[in-house]
């Protein structure tokens, strides 16, 4: 099974997951009276429109270089997974919000209704399903290389995070009696605060991307490593590194005796670019720019 496919599957058992839980999650918050329950039923809804952003955009992201990509289209699936990101804030903010007008009408004397059991067993239900979801997810995310899917997955653990603090704010207001029902907001806008940090990690990583950020020191540093392990190059310099999805590109100047035949020297760089295919993927793209070294150039 190609990679593409395999995306679409991981996404499609998540998309599954989120279907059956949204529509307990609104029954329970209904009928359990939980404004924490049916927060976190929004935030499940958001997950299923993420799913849609991840198979459309990965969809793209997989189509080869054409005229006007030269590079491919793997710079998709980095917005993709930045547009999770966001669209992660935008849930945080309004769970956050919601929570925090619910605590300051508690404080000015208002009575906050007790959740029903039906809310605490839903969170709970949520909680077990959702991080079974990221757990699996994130593995298949890593495996494949594919930034979307990992997104995706902090979006799984963000709803099981969600769920985790409405199942204790829940549960206190439940075993605590009515003094205490405050605790289903209180635990909302804790979570808030723990989604909003995974929706920045995102947007960071995909907006550095986008904006062509460097590739992360060590991969720097295994690149200069398996291009210095070829005993007739030395001194490699003006490295740049970029991300374009789930693909490196590397462009590297090098040096090798002036003295050598074009087809020698072709033939290194070509075992060069091989070697670092082998290790980073055959799809990296790779330009060598081959210098002669000082005291070996050929004379005109």
């Amino acid at each position: 099974m190609n990679r593409e496919k395999e995306i679409y599957k991981v996404t499609l058992v998540g998309s599954a997951v989120n279907v059956l839980l949204t529509l307990f999650k609104f029954v329970a918050g209904i009928v359990g009276h939980s404004a924490a329950m049916t927060a976190d039923a929004v935030h499940s809804l958001s997950d299923l429109l993420t799913d849609a952003i991840v198979l459309v955009f990965v969809r793209i992201s997989g189509k080869p270089e054409d005229r006007g990509h030269d590079y491919g289209h793997g710079k998709y699936e980095t917005l993709a997974s930045t547009i999770v990101g966001f669209s992660l804030a935008i849930v945080a903010v309004g769970i956050g919000y919601r929570a925090a007008v619910a605590i300051l009408f508690w404080y000015n004397g208002g009575t906050i209704p007790a959740p029903g059991m039906l809310a605490l067993w839903a969170a709970l239900v949520s909680v077990l399903l959702k991080e079974a979801v990221y757990q699996y997810t994130v593995r298949r995310g890593r495996s494949l290389n594919s930034t979307a899917v990992e997104a995706n997955a902090w979006h799984h653990r963000s709803d099981a995070l969600s769920s985790l603090g409405t199942l204790l704010g829940i549960g206190g207001a439940i075993l605590l009696g009515d003094r205490w029902t405050v605790l289903d907001p209180m635990a909302g806008l804790v979570v808030s605060f723990f989604i909003l940090r995974v929706a920045w990690m995102l947007m960071k990583r995909g907006v550095d991307e986008l904006m062509e950020a460097s590739l992360p020191e060590e991969v720097e540093k295994e690149i200069v490593d398996i291009v210095t392990s070829f005993p007739d190059v030395c001194d490699p310099h003006n490295l740049r590194t970029r991300r374009i999805g789930n693909h490196y590109a590397i462009e590297l100047h090098i040096r090798m005796d002036g003295s050598l035949p074009l087809a020698v020297a072709h033939e290194r760089t070509y075992e060069i670019e091989q070697a670092l295919k082998d290790h980073f993927g055959e799809k990296t793209h790779i330009t060598l720019h081959v210098e002669p070294l000082k005291g070996f150039m050929l004379e005109n």
